[in-house]
């Protein structure tokens, strides 16, 4: 008998009803991808870590006051909360976040995952991840935050723009803008990839 997979929803009420676990299994089933996104942002896994703590240590204390509104956006309400945490700490900290490349060998793509593929399928596959992270960097920082909210945070363009504080046709501009890119750069670099 195969394991049943438990909504977002139905943790958080289980959570809610007295079940401790069951934040342990949203944290864990979300981190990857909440952790990603504050890295990419601050560039500092120190940072990072700090601020991907202080982000559960928020939704718990959310959560036990009763002020969650679930609307079926878990993630997408959790991200909010981890993009204000970096926006407060360049705040107080009064300065940009630096692109740097060598953040201890962490990778985004690393998270993906492959079903089944044969060593061959999986080569090619890390080969491509690596092309594009490397074209993704490039990007200017506002197209590469959309397309990461898009593609691995999987938000919609309404969650993205209210996220980044800009309307949705902006969202959808970077992201236009991002894939335009991406094309370029694949042409003048003559990379054969499907986009």
């Amino acid at each position: 008998m195969g394991a049943i997979e438990i909504s977002d929803k139905e943790l958080v009420g289980s959570y809610l009803n007295g079940n401790p676990t069951s934040v342990e299994k949203l944290i864990n089933r979300h981190q990857g991808r909440v952790f990603a996104y504050i890295l990419m942002l601050v560039k500092d896994r120190q940072l990072a870590d700090d601020i991907f703590q202080d982000t559960f240590i928020k939704v718990i204390k959310t959560l036990k006051s009763g002020s969650y509104k679930e609307e079926g956006k878990f993630i997408q309400w959790t991200m909010r909360i981890a993009h204000n945490l970096i926006i407060d700490h360049f705040r107080k900290s009064k300065r940009l976040p630096v692109v740097d490349n060598n953040n201890d060998n962490y990778d985004l793509m690393d998270n993906l995952t492959m079903a089944d593929a044969s060593i061959e399928e999986q080569m090619i596959t890390n080969q491509i991840h690596d092309d594009l992270r490397k074209l993704i960097e490039f990007l200017p920082d506002e197209q590469r935050e959309v397309l990461y909210l898009r593609l691995y945070a999987e938000m919609s363009f309404k969650d993205i723009a209210d996220l980044t504080n800009v309307s949705i046709n902006t969202a959808l501009g970077r992201m236009r803008y991002a894939l335009i890119n991406m094309r370029k750069m694949i042409k003048e670099k003559n990379l054969i990839m499907s986009m």
